[in-house]
């Protein structure tokens, strides 16, 4: 039998004064490590890391891409990016899509966890709204791993680990006050099956089934059936039309189009998006650099150092787009200022 040393934790709205009571109560040396996603919003400050430190025995830092990860040590995620763990005690980031709203979300953490750790996973979901961890602890309880809540009657908010409960069938509903001498009598027990367990989310399939349409679309393998293609004026799905030697699509309400023009369509729509990812990268830029002297004239030289990254950021982004994909122009870049770039449309 191994020991379960791989701990991932979710939690959201007032989880972190649940996350400080819970590593309160580890001891120093403590044979596991613990990966932590708390939902935060993408552009602000996390100081997650240095809270919990204070909070205990164990170290906590911002997850590395990357990075080998060891027992005894507290590894939170990083503002916009969804922590996963890899083979080979490896951490990874990814700046993939949203999950229930948030990234970093608690089902990627968890799954990928149940995936590459099987049995050795003990997964814990604390305060928070909603159902972020309710797929990822059911990947973890199929890969033999074990569930814990935290029981809602103490939870700030009570709809994440209710949620959990209600659709989980989770091993254990446990008062904050005894989680953390729990993880420890879990940990010590030594009781994980040595063969790991692979498990998989059935979402993780749907990347699968999505080429595997999209494809059969691209054949011509759909006539008469839902296509994969939305109707340019009201966003519904089209089916298409069952004949041969033409493409006609139509929507539910009606809106009808060949496929030439469908195709025309999409290309407005595309060069649309693209402007508009523009004018949002140029706005980012404004604003993030109005923060960035805000935060200089208070004095505070390390924020405005952030905005300052962000800023250059958003420039160099926009610019990328408007040259290499709608001006198309050899040359260009970041005028000298640091302001996007300026070019006429068209």
């Amino acid at each position: 039998m191994a020991r379960r040393d791989i701990i991932v934790v979710g939690a959201s709205a007032g989880g972190v004064e649940a996350l400080k009571e819970l590593v309160a109560g580890l001891p120093a040396g403590f044979p596991a490590s613990l990966f932590v996603v708390c939902h935060f919003p993408a552009g602000a400050r996390s100081v997650l890391p240095r809270i919990l430190s204070r909070s205990g025995s164990l170290l906590a830092t911002h997850a590395a891409d990357g990075e080998e990860f060891n027992p005894g040590q507290v590894y939170v995620a990083p503002p916009n990016f969804h922590m996963l763990l890899a083979p080979g005690s490896r951490i990874r980031l990814s700046r993939g899509a949203r999950e229930n709203h948030h990234r970093p979300a608690i089902d990627p953490l968890f799954r990928s966890a149940a995936r590459h750790y099987g049995a050795r996973v003990i997964a814990l979901v604390l305060s928070g709204a909603l159902h972020d961890g309710t797929a990822g602890l059911m990947a973890v309880r199929a890969a033999g791993g074990v569930s814990l809540v935290q029981d809602p009657a103490d939870a700030v908010i009570a709809s994440m680990p209710e949620n959990a409960i209600r659709l989980a069938r989770v091993d254990h509903v446990i008062k904050l006050a005894e989680l953390a001498p729990r993880l420890v009598e879990l940990v010590q027990r030594n009781d994980a099956p040595d063969q790991v367990a692979k498990a998989m989310d059935p979402i993780e399939r749907m990347n699968e089934i999505a080429a595997r349409d999209m494809l059969r679309q691209a054949n011509d393998g759909r006539r008469g059936e839902v296509s994969v293609l939305t109707c340019p004026e009201c966003g519904g799905t089209l089916w298409q039309v069952d004949e041969a030697g033409i493409l006609r699509f139509r929507c539910h309400v009606g809106h009808a189009y060949n496929g030439e023009l469908l195709l025309s369509e999409q290309s407005e729509a595309l060069e649309a998006a693209l402007w508009t990812a523009v004018r949002t990268f140029k706005e980012k830029w404004v604003l993030a650099s109005q923060f960035a002297n805000h935060q200089r004239a208070g004095g505070d030289f390390e924020v405005a150092a952030r905005y300052d990254e962000q800023a250059k950021q958003a420039a160099e982004f926009g610019d990328l787009i408007e040259r290499h994909l709608l001006v198309g122009s050899p040359t260009g870049g970041v005028p000298p200022d640091g302001s996007p770039g300026t070019r006429a449309k068209g």
